[in-house]
């Protein structure tokens, strides 16, 4: 497993799955799409001025890591290697990092061969990768690992575009998990040099990236700050997708939810069973190289990368009123697959065509692109990470909350926010499906409300651990006037772990906070960019999206009555056939030759049976 040397073991407080990071990130690309060194040495420069982005501890030459993506330098590969190599994107390469020593080495190398084979891939060869570790500090030293350029093509017959990386996915995903290799990237697009450096020292270390024959049209480069947590090699930016600045605060549930749904996975792009490449999300990964699991996971199922990356991380679409409605529909649908993926962050994405980056609905971590009058486009965690002449400047702003900022470099332009989701939108029918699948909890019949005697509410409040001052303090004053009661944030009574007295399962569970800087959000006073609906329902597969996807009830509230619940548990009872009937109806949207004019038809006519039966005439 890549990452089961990236933390200490659990000792006394400290647990490596609290691990957070925050850092520097940039992306410099060309409009015109030519390949060069220069953009190469522009994303290393902007590197160097994000250093103090970056840290180290107290051995300075040993940093949290930096790294920098690029295109695969094609022309450069084939006067380096050995071997033949096929045309460009009909081969992909990929940096392995492997420990141990010589004959580990060896070992692991034959292994990655025999699934390359069994993965439908030919290994055209390895490379040695040209290392000078002069510069790093011990500590960086001792656990460096070993570094080869793999090459693999398809098997038989040529093999090119997403074909190939998928099967390249499988490939490094099962190697990954059956050895102890790491892929930086395996891909015939990018190519990735990283570590557990410090700014100064990736090109020092990585003598490929002085190289004039190394080109590229676009570069992303980060800078590590791995706050509260220990730097390593594998844990560097960028990922294969990815470079990131911040944090995912909902990292733990996030990962919960793949886990849950790696049973419902299937799909015909993705080739063999994909039980051989779980987990999705790798056991001991950073919050970062989990989001970027989950984001090859959708992208190699067949969504674009754009699509991929707003369903992770949505704009906030629940509360805002004027928002197109086939772009809310798009988000509606998309929530009842996947929960946002939220934190502060601005995440830097690339499939080595276009490139681009999106920010968190609050917008807590700031990004300002510049665009110049010869098509070069920076975008960067602040100002000033290339001096850039102000009269060459055509373009510049700040990356908004929700907004997406994107360059095609094959089609020379900057695709702009609005034209990438009104597309997206447009590809479903999905404010059809929500109609038939979606139902709110409103519109579901009441059942009977059942009132309780006093004596059986005092047992209730005895058994549930009410104390008389919680009914004072808190409840009082709510059901006599509906104020808000005045109480104490904080607590002096022991922790359920550590109480003598008997206490109640929830109360041995406590919410989790960020533990950098956030300020904390108000759901009620920051109701455009919060939420506190959600829906639940059975799921379906999460890389075949269909109508059904969608078949959820909508909570407005976590917090639900008796009455509320009582709804949801006969929701599909024979005694409340009318109800059953309207949800089948709803289906519709599902069958060859329905759709919204009979769908509603037929629950007008459900509306009136139900009618009927409440009068008695049925």
């Amino acid at each position: 497993m890549p990452y089961q040397h990236a933390f200490p073991p659990p000792q006394g407080l400290y647990d490596p799955t609290h691990e957070h990071d925050a850092c520097g990130v940039a992306f410099v690309a060309t409009l015109t799409g030519v390949a060069s060194h220069d953009i190469v040495r522009q994303g290393i420069t902007a590197l160097l001025n994000l250093d103090h982005r970056g840290a180290a501890g107290a051995e300075p030459n040993s940093g949290d890591g930096a790294g920098i993506l690029i295109q695969v330098p094609d022309a450069f590969l084939r006067e380096v290697v050995d071997f033949d190599l096929p045309a460009q994107y009909a081969y992909a390469v990929g940096t392995a990092f492997l420990p141990g020593d010589a004959e580990a080495v060896a070992k692991t190398r034959r292994r990655i061969e025999e699934i390359a084979a069994e993965e439908g891939l030919a290994v055209l060869g390895w490379r040695d990768v040209p290392v000078d570790p002069e510069s790093l500090g011990e500590t960086a030293r001792g656990v460096m690992p070993s570094f080869r350029q793999l090459f693999v093509a398809g098997a038989g017959s040529r093999v090119t575009g997403m074909a190939l990386e998928r099967l390249a996915f499988c490939l490094r995903k099962r190697a990954e998990r059956e050895t102890d290799v790491y892929f930086p990237s395996l891909s015939s697009r990018t190519l990735v040099y990283k570590g557990m450096l410090t700014p100064a020292q990736l090109d020092e270390v990585y003598p490929d990236l002085r190289d004039e024959r190394v080109t590229s049209a676009m570069a992303v480069v980060h800078s590590r700050f791995s706050t509260n947590t220990f730097p390593s090699w594998p844990l560097s930016h960028p990922f294969r997708f990815i470079a990131h600045n911040g944090e995912i605060n909902t990292v733990m549930g996030n990962r919960n939810w793949m886990r849950a749904r790696e049973a419902l996975l299937s799909s015909d792009l993705i080739p063999g069973d994909l039980e051989r490449l779980y987990p999705v999300c790798t056991t001991g990964a950073s919050d970062s190289a989990s989001f970027d699991e989950v984001l090859e996971l959708l992208h190699m199922g067949g969504r674009s990368l754009p699509h991929s990356v707003l369903m992770m991380i949505p704009e906030a679409w629940e509360n805002h009123a004027e928002m197109d409605a086939k772009r809310r529909a798009f988000y509606e649908f998309h929530s009842a697959m996947m929960e946002p993926w939220d934190g502060p962050a601005c995440v830097v994405f690339t499939d080595g065509s276009q490139i681009g980056a999106v920010l968190d609905r609050n917008g807590l971590r700031p990004s300002r692109y510049w665009v110049t009058d010869d098509g070069l486009v920076v975008l960067a965690s602040e100002v000033g990470v290339l001096d850039i002449d102000p009269a060459k400047v055509v373009r510049k702003g700040r990356l908004q909350p929700g907004r997406m900022f994107l360059v095609d470099t094959d089609e020379h332009r900057i695709i702009e926010d609005e034209e990438i989701k009104a597309e997206l939108a447009s590809e479903h029918p999905y404010d059809e499906w929500l109609h038939a699948g979606l139902i709110h909890l409103d519109d579901i019949p009441d059942r009977e409300h059942v009132v309780h005697t006093h004596a059986s509410v005092t047992r209730r409040q005895q058994v549930f651990g009410y104390t008389e001052e919680e009914l004072r303090i808190l409840l009082t004053p709510m059901a006599n006037t509906g104020a808000e009661p005045i109480g104490s944030m904080g607590t002096d009574t022991p922790i359920a772990a550590l109480s003598e007295k008997p206490r109640l399962l929830f109360d041995y569970f406590a919410q989790l906070f960020a533990q950098v800087t956030n300020p904390p959000l108000d759901a009620i006073r920051e109701e455009l960019v919060t939420s506190l609906n959600g829906t639940i329902g059975p799921e379906a597969n999460l890389l075949e999206p269909a109508p059904a996807s969608c078949r959820q009830v909508v909570l407005p509230f976590p917090v639900i009555s008796n009455d509320d619940l009582a709804k949801i548990r006969h929701i599909n009872r024979d005694g409340d056939m009318p109800g059953f009937i309207t949800h089948v109806a709803r289906g519709l949207y599902d069958v060859e030759g329905g759709g919204r004019a009979m769908a509603e038809r037929i629950e007008e006519i459900c509306q009136e049976v139900s009618d009927a039966i409440a009068g008695g005439h049925a």
